[in-house]
């Protein structure tokens, strides 16, 4: 079944790395993308994707902040938030939320993280 997936990064790299691996895992997916919080809430409204991931540093609006928003109003969302900042702080955050934080740099081990969590593995 298609799913649409919402890739939020400042990063040009992160947001192509993040894509070319989900696209040959699940080539039937639809894959979008914002470069700040601010995009990614106006795209969440248009598009409502099943899945989402976020980075926490970007211009504008923090990772968490755009995430706390997008998913008080669309709770079903799975989202996941990649960060260079690990700490406990924004561990504890991430799963305030309810979603998991994976450690950048972006790999394939971390995209595939990210891709069990979408799946509720």
């Amino acid at each position: 079944m298609s799913k649409t997936v919402l890739v939020v990064d400042d990063s040009r790299i992160s947001r192509m790395f993040i894509r070319k691996h989900i696209s040959v895992k699940h080539p039937d997916w639809i894959l979008t993308e914002a470069t700040t919080g601010e995009e990614a809430i106006e795209a969440i409204e248009r598009e409502q994707p099943d899945y989402c991931t976020m980075d926490i540093n970007m211009p504008g609006m923090l990772g968490t902040d755009a995430a706390k928003e997008i998913l008080a109003k669309y709770p079903d969302i799975r989202l996941v938030i990649f960060s260079a900042n690990v700490q406990e702080t924004y561990q504890h955050q991430a799963r305030a939320l309810g979603s998991i934080l994976i450690s950048k740099p972006v790999t394939e081990a971390s995209i595939t993280l990210a891709l069990d969590y979408f799946a509720g593995i």
